[in-house]
């Protein structure tokens, strides 16, 4: 058992290295042309948009089939078996919570600390802060911003940032600021109109 734990691990571990890579290498530098970026820059246009789960499923499978066959050539089928589910592991917990960042305020200081790296992301730096689970590989990479204060463009605010009266709750004040000015239709549920939102002296554009 002691050869699959250890192969369960290192899957868990490389998965956020596999991360870093789809997102940055995956996601960004194509620009839309390929499936994946396309999918990914949906997203940083509308942060509430998930791909859907048959569209991941196209890229999970296959990876995570290599991840087996290269990790049962490697250290055998069991073992392999045990990279393979540490990969798939680390994945669902990657999708978990990059749409818990966008859907429940953060409950934790790391929770926070992430949420905002994220954020700073999609917001601020999107060729920077690829890390969703951890900043690590961003520091090892050179990508990483660490940022005081991410300026949230009002179109795509998130409804967890905001009060029942459409304002940035106060909880939050340290680590964004709302940008600009919502108009119908934009991310936030709330009922709040562009006046109600605290705005600062001027708009950025979204991602």
């Amino acid at each position: 058992m002691l050869p699959f734990a250890i192969a369960l691990a290192t899957g868990a571990a490389l998965w956020t290295l596999l991360e870093y890579v789809l997102h940055r290498f995956g996601g960004h530098v194509p620009r839309g042309r390929i499936e994946l970026s396309r999918e990914h820059l949906a997203h940083h246009t509308r942060p509430t948009y998930f791909t859907p789960p048959w569209k991941k499923a196209l890229l999970a499978v296959p990876t995570l089939s290599a991840c087996f066959g290269l990790g049962a050539l490697a250290v055998g089928v069991v073992a392999g078996g045990g990279f393979a589910l540490g990969v798939a592991g680390g994945w669902l917990t990657y999708e978990v919570w990059h749409r818990t960042i966008h859907v429940r305020a953060p409950r934790s200081r790391w929770a926070r600390r992430m949420a905002r790296h994220h954020l700073a992301h999609h917001f601020g730096h999107p060729n920077d802060d690829h890390g969703v689970t951890v900043a690590l590989w961003d520091r090892v990479f050179g990508t990483y911003v660490r940022p005081e204060r991410v300026r949230v463009p009002a179109r795509h605010v998130l409804p967890w940032m905001l009060t029942a009266a459409g304002e940035l709750d106060p909880r939050w004040a340290d680590d964004y600021v709302i940008v600009g000015r919502r108009g119908r239709g934009d991310s936030a549920s709330s009922g709040a109109g562009a006046a109600d939102l605290p705005l600062a002296s001027a708009p950025i554009a979204g991602v």
